[in-house]
């Protein structure tokens, strides 16, 4: 009599549960593949402007030799 009572009060089936936790486990996959889709995206963005000329230029323009100053000897004339 008790385990009837037990198993008429759960309120969700072992079937239910399953096919909940499938449907939230290939929600989480479907963003785990965008995200790493975009992920791609980003890293293959990021090399062709890195790899961009002016890009580069840009950065060996914005570079300045600071040893040449007045604070440090100069005694290596080349």
């Amino acid at each position: 009599m008790l385990t009837t009572y037990t198993s008429n009060i759960s309120l969700v089936s072992t079937m239910q549960l399953t096919i909940v936790l499938i449907v939230t486990a290939s929600i989480f996959l479907i963003f785990i593949a965008i995200a790493i889709i975009k992920m791609y995206k980003l890293k293959a963005e990021n090399k062709r402007l890195t790899d961009n000329s002016f890009y580069k230029s840009e950065i060996d323009k914005s570079y300045q030799d600071f040893t040449d100053g007045h604070l440090y000897d100069n005694n290596n004339d080349s």
